[in-house]
């Protein structure tokens, strides 16, 4: 890409390739985890240890998109777009990577308080940051539960001004993501 990262109209490619890669993740893990807390079929115990794994790869996978996205500016709005909903924009970016980040930690910390180790694809284990606790493990888990639906509802949202932009509006905001001219 030639053009300056100030009047870029397109994110840069590790940015959209850790976009697209996470929502991957992400969805994948989200499912997952809807699909645990329905079910205490004999394949539960295999989804949770992989669960846990590919948390950690979010986990990791968020510090790399927030490095990549701090040291390459969004490209702007087009002036289409009024200020108010530049702003919801912002914030809802803000919220995102909040729960990218709170989803894997307090799924961490949830284990721990647990005494439930994080094996890493039979690799190694995470040590634990938390002593064994019931009551804290309660609140973690209910914790870790409501992020997952304020997350799902905020990336519901994402999807759907995403696809405003891109069928309705047509104003270039969603190709900013996608790569295309």
């Amino acid at each position: 890409m030639s053009q300056s990262l100030a009047t870029s109209t397109h994110y840069t490619r590790a940015a959209r390739i850790m976009h697209w890669a996470m929502a991957f993740l992400l969805l994948s893990l989200l499912f997952a985890g809807l699909s645990m807390v329905q079910s205490l079929a004999p394949w539960h115990l295999t989804l949770l240890g992989l669960h846990k794994s590919f948390g950690v790869i979010a986990l990791i996978g968020v510090v790399i998109r927030l490095v990549i996205r701090l040291r390459n500016p969004a490209p702007a709005l087009p002036a289409s777009v009024p200020a108010w909903q530049q702003r919801i924009a912002r914030v809802s970016h803000i919220l995102l990577y909040a729960a990218m980040f709170a989803m894997p930690i307090t799924g961490y910390l949830m284990q721990n308080a647990a005494g439930r180790p994080i094996v890493f694809f039979d690799l190694f284990v995470l040590p634990a940051l938390l002593p064994i606790s019931l009551p804290l493990y309660g609140i973690l888990r209910e914790l870790h539960g409501l992020i997952a639906l304020g997350f799902i509802l905020l990336i519901l949202v994402h999807i759907g001004a995403a696809l405003h932009h891109g069928w309705v509006k047509r104003d270039g905001v969603l190709n900013s993501m996608t790569g295309k001219e």
